[in-house]
C-alpha cells in the first residue's frame, strides 16, 4: 500500500523538495533554506499552524545540533505530522460491525462522489461483502447513468429511480432492498450541493430522517467527499456539512493530481473527524484506506542523494 501513497502523492512531494536543492542537498541549514522550506510547506497546503510547528521544531533542532541535514529535517517534519494526525485513522474499518452498514456520501458538485461510490463498491465486493448502491443523486441525469455503469461493470446491485425523483424515497427503497437481500454495505450517492444553500442542505436532513425510520442508527457512516486539489478551501465546506448533517468521516479524492496534498491535514485539524479513504489515482484500486504512517512517510521519504 505504501507504494500507492508514494506514487499518488508524488506531486506534493515534488512541491516540498523540488525547489529546495540548497536545503536538501546535504548543506547546512541557513535563513534562506528555512524560508524556502516554509514557503514549500505553505504551497503544499499544510496550513499555517502545522507549517509553523514544523519550522519551529527545525529551528530548535538546529540550535542544538548546528548542522542539520536534509534527512534530519525530513524526519522532524514527519514527526510533527504524525503527531498532528494522531487519531485521524478510523477506530474500526467499515464492514466490521454487525448487520447492515449504511454509507451516505456527501459533498459539493465535482468532488467525485459518484466515482467514489463505484470505487467503494469495488473495494467492499473484493472483501467479499454483499454490496448495494443507492442512486440518490436524482438531480443530475448523468449521475444515474454513471453509477449504473459502475453497477454493471462491477456486478453490484443498484436501486435507482428516474431523473427528478425524491432522493429520500430512493434511499428508503435502497435500504429496504439491502436489508431484505442480506447485504452488508449500502452505499448512497447523494446529489452535489452548494454548502451555502440552506434548502439543499435541508434535503439531506430529510434523507437522514427517512433512513432513521427504518434504523435509528442510520446512516452509520456520513462521509464527506472533498477534492484534495482544492486545498484548504475545502475546510469551510467540511465545517458546514458537519454542522448540518453530523459527519463521521472524510474521503479525500484526487490527491494524485495536485501538489496541495497537505490539505487533509488542515481539514482534520479543523474538524477532528477521521479520514477513511484517500484517492491516489483513477483506477478503482487507487482508492485506499487512509494510513497516517503511509501518508507521512510517502511525503517525507527523503533521498539524501537525489
Amino acid at each position: 500500500m505504501f507504494s500507492k501513497f508514494k506514487s499518488g502523492l508524488q506531486k506534493t512531494t515534488q512541491k516540498i523538495f523540488g525547489s529546495l536543492s540548497n536545503l536538501f542537498g546535504g548543506k547546512k541549514l541557513d535563513t534562506a533554506s528555512i524560508e524556502a522550506l516554509e514557503e514549500a510547506l505553505y504551497q503544499a497546503d499544510f496550513g499555517v499552524e502545522t507549517a509553523t510547528e514544523i519550522i519551529d521544531e527545525v529551528k530548535e533542532a538546529y540550535k542544538r545540533e548546528k548542522n542539520l541535514r536534509g534527512q534530519q529535517i525530513a524526519d522532524i517534519a514527519a514527526t510533527v505530522l504524525k503527531r498532528v494526525l494522531k487519531g485521524a485513522e478510523p477506530a474500526k474499518p467499515i464492514g466490521e460491525s454487525e448487520g447492515l452498514e449504511v454509507l451516505c456520501l456527501l459533498g459539493v458538485n465535482g468532488v467525485g462522489k459518484t466515482t467514489t461510490a463505484g470505487k467503494l463498491g469495488c473495494l467492499f465486493k473484493n472483501k467479499g461483502y454483499g454490496v448495494l448502491l443507492g442512486a440518490c443523486d436524482t438531480f443530475r441525469a448523468a449521475a444515474n447513468e454513471q453509477i449504473k455503469t459502475w453497477s454493471e461493470n462491477l456486478g453490484i446491485e443498484i436501486v435507482a429511480s428516474h431523473h427528478g425523483a425524491d432522493s429520500a424515497a430512493v434511499a428508503y427503497d435502497a435500504y429496504s432492498a439491502a436489508k431484505t437481500r442480506g447485504h452488508k454495505v449500502l452505499i448512497l450517492d447523494t446529489a452535489g450541493r452548494l454548502h451555502t444553500k440552506l434548502n439543499l442542505m435541508q434535503e439531506l436532513s430529510k434523507l437522514k430522517r427517512v433512513l432513521q425510520k427504518q434504523d435509528p442508527s442510520a446512516p452509520h457512516h456520513s462521509l464527506l467527499v472533498v477534492d484534495g486539489s482544492l486545498g484548504s478551501n475545502s475546510i469551510d465546506q467540511a465545517r458546514i456539512f458537519h454542522e448540518h448533517f453530523g459527519l463521521t468521516g472524510l474521503i479525500v479524492t484526487k490527491l494524485d493530481g495536485t501538489s496541495r496534498g497537505g490539505a487533509l491535514v488542515g481539514i482534520y485539524r479543523e474538524l477532528g473527524i477521521p479520514i477513511y479513504y484517500v484517492g491516489l489515482g483513477e483506477r478503482a484500486e487507487d482508492l485506499q484506506p487512509f494510513s497516517v504512517e503511509d501518508y507521512v512517510n510517502a511525503l517525507f521519504d527523503f533521498n539524501e542523494n537525489a
